[in-house]
């Protein structure tokens, strides 16, 4: 009888961790986490941990594990980390996936796998049309959104002449192609630069021989630095009104401060964002890492609180994990405001225009304007996805 009491025992015991392993979640989180983008990569990955602090360490109520990959911003190690965390970690989601070329890159063996991917700093063009996939989503913004929001902007304000300038890859293409959309000004030059370019000056010298009413940019992270303080040193700063995407943000500006004074910038987020959501964020976020969180931090917060929705609607069947995670979409209170996935699983959200200014002492951001509200990329209608 006790034998027979013992094996029932240990079988009920075998049975209850095999359950509790069944309904852990791993959560693969790859970004430029070395190199002149590690800002960018390190504040998705911070946001993302916060949330899952808040949760108590489990997402949808399950156990989370979070494995961390480094792409040092190159497609090719962006592959090998993918590859990994999907064959061996069995990553029931990744998210991050760094910018466009490395999301890009990987996304054969993400739409052969299945897994959810979520990036939470890309929305490249393709996947966004044509090539959209079921199971991979952009927390973050199509890449033309923002830029589309500043070009509108730019128009609005009667802007006759303006230059633009962004790195040569598949998101600065992007870029100047969504501000063009909306601005009808003259582009007097369209000037791209290698990425993680460090020095400027001779293109600097271009610019100012040109002459334009306005500049507009997209250069992220430690290159957004490098220009604004370079545009500064060259005597443009005031003189040269400055539009910029991803270039002054929370990431840049600790860096920037007086340089960056005057410059505004378009995107769906900023610290300033005056919603009960966001107090709270950037309240938690603020106290934890003891800087004011950027966009990036934003997008993986989001990222976090989705993925907690979507896991408990999947009920640990990965499966139904996608259609789960674009259903989320709908329910999450993002803290950028309004927030949905198109048919593209791309955001539909408001794009807003942030000026930076001095506020006594300091240097701030302050909401001018919101361009867009509710807004669908012009890509979404070439996606066949229901």
């Amino acid at each position: 009888m006790f034998q027979r009491a013992l094996v029932a025992t240990l079988y009920c015991a075998t049975l209850a961790a095999s359950a509790a392993t069944a309904s852990a979640a791993t959560i693969g989180l790859m970004a430029p986490l070395s190199g002149p983008q590690a800002l960018v990569g390190q504040d998705q990955v911070d946001g993302f941990l916060l949330a899952l602090e808040q949760h108590g360490g489990k997402l949808g109520g399950q156990p989370t594990t979070v494995v961390k990959e480094d792409d040092q911003l190159r497609p090719e190690i962006g592959q090998q980390a993918v590859r990994k965390l999907i064959d061996k970690d069995k990553a029931d989601a990744i998210v991050g996936l760094s910018f466009s070329n490395v999301l890009m890159g990987s996304l054969a063996r993400l739409t052969e796998s299945g897994v959810v991917a979520i990036a939470t700093n890309a929305g490249p063009s393709p996947l966004a049309g044509a090539q959209c996939k079921p199971n991979v989503f952009s927390m973050a913004w199509q890449n033309d959104g923002a830029a589309e929001a500043m070009g509108k902007f730019a128009q609005d304000r009667g802007l006759k002449r303006v230059y633009l300038m962004a790195p040569n890859y598949q998101a600065g293409k992007d870029m100047l192609a969504g501000f063009k959309r909306f601005y009808k000004g003259q582009v007097v030059d369209e000037v791209y630069t290698q990425v993680n370019q460090p020095d400027y000056s001779a293109e600097i010298a271009q610019l100012q021989a040109a002459r334009p009413d306005a500049l507009f940019v997209f250069y992220p992270g430690g290159m957004g630095i490098n220009f604004v303080k370079q545009l500064n040193q060259a005597g443009l700063s005031g003189k040269l009104p400055l539009y910029s995407v991803f270039t002054v943000d929370g990431t840049t500006l600790p860096s920037l401060r007086e340089a960056a004074v005057g410059v505004v910038s378009g995107g769906m987020y900023d610290a300033s964002l005056d919603n009960p959501e966001n107090r709270r964020f950037v309240a938690a976020f603020e106290a934890k890492y003891k800087r004011a969180p950027s966009l990036y931090a934003a997008t993986g917060y989001d990222a976090a609180n989705l993925l907690d929705i979507a896991l408990r609607k999947a009920g640990g069947d990965p499966k139904k994990l996608a259609v789960a995670v674009k259903a989320a979409g709908s329910e999450l209170r993002s803290v950028r405001g309004p927030f949905a996935f198109g048919r593209n699983n791309m955001p539909v959200q408001d794009y807003y225009a942030f000026e930076t200014a001095r506020d006594g002492g300091k240097v701030v951001t302050r909401l001018v304007g919101t361009p867009f509200k509710a807004h669908v990329d012009p890509y979404a209608a070439q996606c066949t996805l229901p």
